[in-house]
């Protein structure tokens, strides 16, 4: 297996990744489906999709472009309606609520978009973005709400002086943590970081990354992190689900996905990490993926790997696997696992 690391100066999660009980999930996607278009043109983005993220948990969701992750973190956000399926939130099913109804389910669930530029209102003053939230929410007075705006931004390390500083006025690093202070500032249980630092130079990745890893302890805040960024997702995720066009085919813990992934698209993706071993020390490279991402106008028949994948039978292309528990809190949906 390659070895992957976080980027330099980056730390470790506190927790060792050997599995998480859901008895309770804190946000749950129920066999959700997502079509677009019409007629001959339907893409169902979302192909029975359910996942669970526990209190003080980071599920890290990874695939490649296109396989719906994306989609995932709109649709639990109900940005997107959902065809069929349920997103349930602390028990409460969201699924068909209106916009009216949902106003306090909105204070516990925030998002951080992957580009800063364009998610933040480039009219509005850094202090109004961040004020914005408990404006809308009726949280505190005038005075009272500024001083949390400065406490805020001394936490994610911007001078509160900034405040009435405009987003163009940042650099692209200092934009990202002011969505990160946004998203906080009603003290959200679950923050939905999508792509969070996938736009951010190298150079302030770890600094970012290491930001949530704090937050996360301070606020006893659970993250959904959506990246294609393996070696992050293995640095900041207590479990780890992996999406092939629009259906989850594995799900474990992070060590144990690591340590034995069991689906052959989660072993390509683990076997493509860049290694830091010097040349003559790295293991045997194993073979990586041929071929591109089928349509999802037309997905295959049976397993939607099997085009692609170096270990298909004829069974694969003739019957869907189901998504099975092969070993303690590991799932997945192969029929040669």
């Amino acid at each position: 297996m390659s070895a992957a690391r976080p980027p330099e100066g980056a730390r470790t999660a506190a927790r060792k990744g050997e599995g998480y009980p859901v008895s309770t999930p804190l946000l749950e996607l129920r066999n959700v489906v997502k079509r677009f278009g019409q007629g001959a043109g339907v893409v169902q983005a979302l192909d029975r999709v359910s996942l669970q993220v526990a209190r003080g948990e980071t599920l890290g969701l990874v695939g490649e472009s296109g396989c719906g992750k994306s989609t995932v973190a709109k649709v639990a956000m109900r940005l997107l309606e959902v065809d069929e399926g349920q997103v349930v939130l602390d028990g409460a099913d969201l699924t068909r609520a209106r916009q009216a109804e949902l106003k306090p389910y909105r204070a516990r669930l925030q998002m951080v978009f992957q580009d800063p530029h364009s998610s933040l209102n480039p009219r509005a003053s850094v202090g109004r973005l961040l004020e914005e939230p408990l404006i809308v929410h009726r949280r505190g007075n005038a005075r009272e709400r500024r001083e949390q705006v400065q406490a805020m931004m001394a936490r994610v390390g911007l001078r509160p002086e900034m405040a009435e500083r405009y987003p163009h006025e940042f650099s692209g690093g200092q934009r990202q943590r002011i969505g990160i202070a946004r998203a906080l500032m009603l003290r959200p249980d679950l923050v939905i970081c999508d792509e969070a630092v996938s736009a951010l130079d190298v150079s302030i990745r770890a600094q970012v990354i290491n930001l949530l890893l704090d937050l996360r302890e301070e606020f006893q805040v659970s993250y959904l992190f959506i990246s294609h960024d393996l070696s992050i997702v293995r640095h900041v995720a207590d479990r780890v689900a992996v999406m092939y066009l629009g259906q989850v085919v594995e799900l474990a813990p992070r060590d144990s996905l690591w340590r034995e992934p069991l689906h052959p698209y989660t072993r390509a993706l683990i076997a493509a990490i860049p290694s830091t071993q010097p040349r003559g020390e790295q293991p045997p490279a194993r073979a990586l993926l041929s071929g591109d991402l089928p349509s999802p106008l037309a997905p295959p028949a049976g397993c939607r790997f099997h085009t692609r994948c170096p270990q298909a039978q004829p069974r694969c292309s003739r019957e869907a696997p189901e998504f099975s528990e092969l070993a303690p809190s590991h799932w997945v949906a192969c029929h040669f696992a």
